[in-house]
């Protein structure tokens, strides 16, 4: 099937945009290839301190030049469920390269933090510049030049992002990422949200809250709620750097392990010691990216991704712009209800048909890039399948099932949920922002009322248990950009801003902070850009301003005279509360050089 003409207008459109810095890009990629076998520069005692520690036939192995070195990048720890049974993959990575002749060695570990953890918390604050650390982490670990190709072990919110960053920093090497897959179902996701409100109205105690978080969140695995996890792994599919039908396979199970060795050996294949040498620089390109976005929207995916992808694509030289996500998500229908925007969690979405289905029913109405590289090889057809295991213990694959299992949770494009993705760009005197409106029902998506402005997450909610929040209000929850304290995640916010909606008063949130696939049923215009310490407009809001966001035509205004609001000055706020503990005194110089959101909110500059 032929890609729709208008998607391809979008891509043709961030390639000329693009072409530039990817042509500096690639000619980098390039001159990196063109060196060759890389453990071949290192001189005899360089690499001999490389090998070791390695088992005498590894040592054997890597002394010479043509025995393919896989590098292990890992996110492991045992704190994150997500990333718990990342523990021994690396010894079933050896074994699986050591079958294929080849050896494989642990890089690099990066740090992983849990959002769930530090969510309303300091150490949240810290949260999106770890992306920038895991980036930075993985190369350390690349650049011992050892390395044939990567395996990357990661899975959570910023995690993949800076593994993706990494990755394409060193693009002459061949990558695969290696999911481990989301814990099995535990306390439904709407009920747990049942309990987190009914908590914030003070009508349960900490103990039943608890009770139910620990049962919602009880083993290992992803958490599987459809937020930026699990984003994550549909887009790693989506852009063919997993193997196809690995992402929503449960942990600790026999076809997990099955694929996490596949994988493995897949990685090796593709080095320039076999014949199917696929770098990530050169497979990479505009069209995965779209690719990425078309699957985000399809899904209801994650509004992280609106800073991520930009950031990703920039590694690779590609500019990405909110208009271009605005604009795919227009024309791409929305395929799943998985919570927050359904009742389902991403097992039941596997279930269904999962990302095989999804998958071949985008391509076949021509709304993916079909001829892209992919890890496992041409075409992204390959995807459109759904992975079994076999009586001899290996992988096999079968076609995607021709209709879904359960069509309140995964539509054919025939009977999507809704004819577009729910991202939408919004634009006014206050800036730019991101709405994602597939879990706000259309009576909420237009909010029209007076500002309460707030400068920290607890300070709204002490309004809130005072009772002054009863009333129609858009919540200006600002000074929470990259600048000001690293842009954290707030979803305290959600039950308390849930609540006053079921009151049935008219609610919205507007900040310069993140929400993410988690956000829910309250409109929320988020990532306002500029933000409030770069100058933004957000920071001359008053209390009892009107402001109006509107998700219908894509607006976000305060509604105060332009002439007065021109002559507002900005009244000066105290953030040093927030420039110390928790580690926050590190990352002064990463507030510092921070990007905006639409740029990626990174520290790196732009190639």
């Amino acid at each position: 099937m032929t890609v729709r003409a208008e998607l391809q207008a979008i891509t043709d459109r961030i390639r000329e945009r693009s072409r530039p810095t990817r042509e500096a890009y690639l000619a980098r990629v390039e001159e990196a290839i063109s060196k060759g076998p890389h453990r071949a520069v290192l001189s005899c005692g360089n690499l001999a301190h490389g090998f070791a520690a390695c088992a005498p036939g590894d040592q054997a192995a890597l002394a010479g030049a043509t025995v393919p070195n896989l590098g292990i990048i890992t996110a492991y720890n045992d704190m994150l469920s997500a990333h718990q049974p990342y523990e021994h993959y690396p010894e079933l990575i050896r074994e699986a390269a050591r079958e294929v002749g080849a050896v494989a060695q642990v890089a690099a570990g990066v740090p992983a933090m849990c959002d769930g953890v530090t969510q309303g918390q300091p150490g949240m604050e810290l949260s999106l510049f770890s992306r920038d650390v895991i980036a930075l982490s993985a190369a350390v670990g690349l650049s011992h030049n050892m390395f044939d190709a990567a395996v990357f072990l990661g899975i959570c919110d910023k995690i993949v992002p800076g593994l993706m960053i990494a990755a394409l920093t060193f693009g002459h090497l061949p990558a695969v990422f290696i999911p481990a897959g989301p814990m099995t179902s535990g306390l439904p996701n709407d009920e747990k949200a049942k309990v987190r409100q009914l908590y914030a109205e003070g009508k349960v105690g900490r103990d039943a809250l608890l009770e139910a978080e620990s049962k919602s969140y009880h083993g290992p695995g992803t958490c599987t709620f459809y937020g930026t996890a699990n984003s994550n792994q549909m887009m790693m599919e989506m852009m063919g750097l997993h193997i196809p039908g690995s992402s929503f396979i449960n942990p600790n199970t026999p076809l997990r392990t099955a694929l996490t060795r596949e994988a493995a050996k897949r990685a090796i294949a593709i080095t320039t010691q076999g014949n199917e040498f696929t770098p990530i620089g050169r497979m990479i390109d505009e069209r995965s990216i779209v690719n990425a976005v078309v699957g985000l929207n399809a899904t209801g995916g994650s509004t992280n991704h609106t800073i991520h992808l930009i950031a990703i694509a920039a590694a690779a030289g590609i500019s990405l712009t909110w208009q271009d996500i605005e604009e795919i998500s227009d024309l791409v229908p929305l395929l799943a209800r998985v919570y927050p925007n359904g009742l389902a969690d991403v097992n039941h979405f596997h279930a269904a048909g999962g990302l095989g289905f999804l998958i071949r029913e985008l391509l076949d109405a021509g709304l993916l890039h079909e001829d892209v590289s992919t890890v496992w090889g041409p075409g992204l057809r390959n995807y459109a399948v759904e992975a079994r295991l076999s009586e001899d213990g290996n992988v096999i694959r079968i076609p995607a099932p021709e209709q879904s299992g359960n069509e309140k949770v995964l539509v054919p494009v025939s009977r999507a949920f809704q004819p577009t993705g729910g991202l939408r760009l919004l634009t006014g005197n206050l800036g730019n922002a991101i709405i994602k409106v597939s879990a706000v029902k259309p009576q909420h998506r237009i909010i029209e009322a007076p500002a309460m402005v707030f400068h920290t997450q607890e300070e709204l909610q002490q309004a809130f248990k005072e009772g002054r929040m009863n009333r129609d209000v858009v919540a200006v929850v600002r000074y929470q950009g990259p600048k000001a304290n690293g842009m954290p995640e707030l979803h305290k916010l959600t039950p308390a801003l849930g609540v006053l909606q079921d009151r049935g008063y008219r609610v919205a949130l507007v900040t310069d902070g993140r929400m993410s696939g988690a956000s829910g049923k309250v409109p929320a215009a988020i990532h306002v850009t500029p933000e409030a310490l770069d100058g933004g407009p957000i920071a001359k809001i008053r209390d009892g301003d009107i402001v109006r966001v509107d998700a219908g035509t894509g607006r976000l205004e305060v509604l105060v005279d332009e002439q007065e609001f021109a002559r507002r000055e900005v009244e000066p706020v105290d953030l040093s509360f927030r420039q110390h503990g928790m580690g926050r005194e590190l990352f002064a110089a990463f507030r510092r050089i921070a990007g905006r959101a639409d740029e990626g909110a990174s520290i790196f500059e732009r190639v």
